[in-house]
């Protein structure tokens, strides 16, 4: 009980984390990592935590919040036939090299480098949704080499800024003229090829810095994954009710505004 009232204002704080985080999955079907790092970037630094600091811990705790939300949403997409093995097949070994790579990355690079890195990603993926083209700029996917490139920078970018599948792989395969049903499907599992070494490794190897919060081990922080992820879970559904209800294409306009100001927002932080 004591734990509970010293930590009471971080703790609803995560679960507005989680809360916020599950509408917007079910509401846009956007990835939890593209809300959760931003959000825990600047509510770190709320509670004391630096700068710097809070990058590597938002980016860590994300990354551990995908792994068992991209289990259900493979499970999901796999009963409609929507994930494409054949393809993961073929990515896999590169992904988890990119992974390792950015993940190692996170450990030795200047975090400042990190959140000027969120935010081009964070602020380029706002743009492609807000006025993103619908037609495919190639007839489809490049050769081996080609896809080879493809997937090790969809690992090494992702697990640098704590994001999963869906942010970057989406719009790489649509852009290839690739279905858009089996691209998010097959993200999802991606993504879990992604978060699960990149979060393993920055627990075990990360040092945690001495202003993290409370329970942080390594980069992760035990008590942000352990609020977000059972409200990520359980809000999800309720925001995909929400869409159903409202504007879906409006919603996803002023989401992305709100994230082009937020990646904005991140990119001053560090260089104003």
């Amino acid at each position: 009980m004591q734990f509970l009232l010293d930590n009471v204002s971080t703790i609803a704080s995560l679960v507005g984390t989680g809360i916020f985080a599950g509408l917007l999955a079910g509401m846009l079907g956007v990835g939890g990592g593209i809300v959760i790092v931003p959000v825990l970037f600047f509510l770190f630094q709320a509670l004391g935590v630096s700068a710097e600091s809070a990058m590597v811990i938002a980016t860590a705790t994300s990354l551990a919040t995908i792994v068992p939300t991209s289990v259900s949403s493979i499970r999901a997409h796999h009963a409609k036939g929507n994930v494409d093995f054949t393809l993961l097949k073929a990515w896999a070994v590169f992904i988890l090299a990119g992974v390792l790579l950015g993940s190692y990355a996170v450990t030795i690079v200047n975090p400042t480098y990190l959140t000027l890195l969120f935010g081009a990603i964070a602020t380029l993926s706002a743009l492609n949704m807000l006025i993103g083209r619908k037609e495919a700029l190639f007839n489809g996917l490049p050769g081996k080499g080609g896809q080879s490139v493809m997937a090790t920078c969809i690992g090494l970018f992702s697990s640098m800024v704590g994001i999963g599948g869906g942010t970057l792989t989406v719009p790489t395969l649509t852009f290839c003229n690739y279905p858009a049903h089996k691209a998010v499907g097959t993200a999802a599992a991606v993504g879990l090829i992604i978060s699960l070494p990149a979060a393993v490794t920055l627990l075990t190897v990360g040092e945690t810095p001495a202003d993290a919060p409370f329970a942080t081990y390594g980069y992760v922080n035990l008590l942000g994954f352990a609020c977000i992820v059972p409200l990520t879970v359980l809000f999800a559904p309720v925001g995909a009710n929400i869409a159903n209800k409202l504007d879906a294409g409006l919603l996803k306009k002023i989401f992305a505004v709100v994230l082009i100001i937020t990646g904005l927002r991140m990119l001053a932080q560090v260089m104003l």
